[in-house]
């Protein structure tokens, strides 16, 4: 009787979203269990993979946009240029779609397949370049770069290179929103957060977001190997060692975006111990993630295990697994890697076969 009578009276207005954006952001925080109870801290991640391009970057992507449209940089129905891994391209592909644009990607090629074919089925044209240091012009944010410059060079206006590494807008669409999320949602009652880099966006954006509310929270970076970024906060020298089979982290250089991040402490991550996260993550809390998740978590526990029981420690959950497959869950390049592999993917790969 009642559902009979709430068809016959519905609400006035209908609860929904206007568009592509406005599904961005807001994001929940999951409390994960087994770090939580194995360090006696809160241990929070928020949930990023769960906007609607699956990623933290539609936050990027649409922050760049609505920045480039604010200040007339971008024409109508013009052409979205971006140097990507990946997550970004897929979420500037899809907020370009949303808004008449569109979209060239360049990528280096030793990013996943799954992660190349997702950023294609955009829409997005994508170019893949040899992946090479990022003094070498033939970087993937160097082609990109002059893409768009011969493209306006030949129809002024034509043509926008987001830059997500240099452009800050970056970084301050994540100190005002994620790391305000952050804030409302843990009440205040944050003591950390710790995340890995790739821009620098998210780690300097929700750390100066927090520290301008409580001074005393303590910002993490979580790098993995292969980056120089851990070496430079403690040391004070770009320097890097060994390699990571994560993607779209770590850096070899300063850009723009992590230029005077608020950043306390810092750790370099081996593969040896974020995967094995990823993997019990999926299996004992059925989340999903990526290698960069994998890493942050495990940056998380760290500082938890730093600062003692009783703190409550914030990290980003940064995209899905499921973009990974022949990486984060192939027994044979597991064991090339001397990465553990669970029992429970050793028989799932064994009945495939």
């Amino acid at each position: 009787m009642n559902m009979h009578i709430a068809a016959k009276h519905p609400s006035p207005e209908m609860i929904l979203r206007p568009d592509f954006a406005a599904a961005i952001g807001n994001t929940p925080l999951i409390r994960l269990r087994r770090a939580s109870e194995s360090t006696g801290c809160e241990i929070l991640g928020k949930a990023e993979f769960m906007n609607p391009g699956g990623s933290i970057k539609d936050r990027t992507a649409l922050g760049l946009l609505d920045d480039a449209e604010r200040r007339g940089l971008v024409r109508p129905g013009g052409t979205l240029i971006e140097g990507t891994a990946g997550n970004t391209g897929i979420g500037l592909a899809l907020v370009g779609n949303s808004r008449g644009y569109r979209t060239i990607i360049i990528m280096p090629e030793t990013q996943s397949a799954e992660k190349i074919a997702a950023v294609r089925m955009t829409g997005a044209e994508v170019r893949l370049v040899p992946a090479v240091p990022y003094k070498d012009p033939g970087h993937f944010a160097h082609r990109a770069r002059a893409l768009a410059e011969s493209m306006n060079d030949q129809d002024p206006g034509s043509a926008w290179f987001a830059n997500q590494f240099d452009n800050t807008a970056n970084r301050d669409l994540h100190e005002n929103t994620t790391g305000v999320e952050i804030w409302e949602q843990t009440r205040g009652r944050v003591d950390g957060f710790v995340c890995a880099s790739g821009t620098g966006g998210t780690l300097a954006g929700v750390g100066r977001a927090l520290k301008a509310r409580k001074a005393g929270v303590q910002i993490g970076l979580s790098d993995p190997m292969g980056s120089a970024l851990a070496h430079f906060i403690n040391h004070g020298e770009l320097k890097s060692e060994g390699g990571s089979i994560s993607e779209g982290i770590g850096s070899s250089r300063i850009t723009a975006n992590f230029e005077d991040a608020p950043i306390d402490r810092a750790w370099s991550i081996p593969d040896t111990e974020s995967v094995p996260l990823v993997h019990e993550l999926l299996i004992e809390e059925g989340l999903c993630l990526g290698g960069s998740s994998g890493v942050n978590v495990a940056g998380a526990i760290r500082l938890a295990r730093e600062l003692g029981p009783g703190h409550v420690i914030v990290t980003i959950l940064c995209d899905s697994g499921t973009r990974y497959p022949r990486k984060l869950f192939n027994p044979q390049l597991l064991h090339e890697k001397n990465i553990p592999v669970p029992a429970w993917l050793e028989q799932a790969f064994t009945e495939a076969a």
